[in-house]
């Protein structure tokens, strides 16, 4: 499920991102979307290819595996100010996108790629 309004387009000076053409009501699921699942062998691999800036950690009950999520969902910004949060429910490989404030119509739809959407710690692309 992805909700009608959003589009990807240029995001200035960051590649491709997710808009809206509509306003979005705070608390609104954006998009549920399903992942596909890998361990941490296959993560090893991926880590070694472009797919690496596109995965997310998958770590249920501690496990080290990785998905990737189908739909928009990483084509999402991050932003340590971000309008939107992400929640990963391990039992039916998903990941599901949820607005946190208003958002208006023409602006960027961000997630914090920390997990908090206010968590303010530096991700690994700017610790590099």
């Amino acid at each position: 499920m992805i909700l009608g309004s959003i589009y990807i387009t240029q995001s200035e000076g960051r590649g491709k991102g997710v808009f809206t053409n509509k306003v979005i009501p705070a608390d609104t699921v954006v998009e549920l979307s399903p992942v596909v699942v890998m361990s941490g062998e296959e993560r090893k691999l991926l880590d070694q290819t472009l797919l690496h800036d596109y995965i997310f950690e998958w770590n249920p009950d501690g496990a080290a595996m990785c998905c990737m999520a189908q739909g928009y969902i990483s084509v999402y910004n991050h932003s340590y100010t971000s309008n939107c949060e992400y929640f990963m429910n391990y039992e039916d490989k998903t990941i599901m996108i949820r607005s946190v404030r208003d958002i208006a119509a023409g602006e960027e739809l961000t997630i914090n790629y920390n997990g908090d959407w206010d968590d303010e710690k530096p991700v690994w692309f700017e610790t590099i």
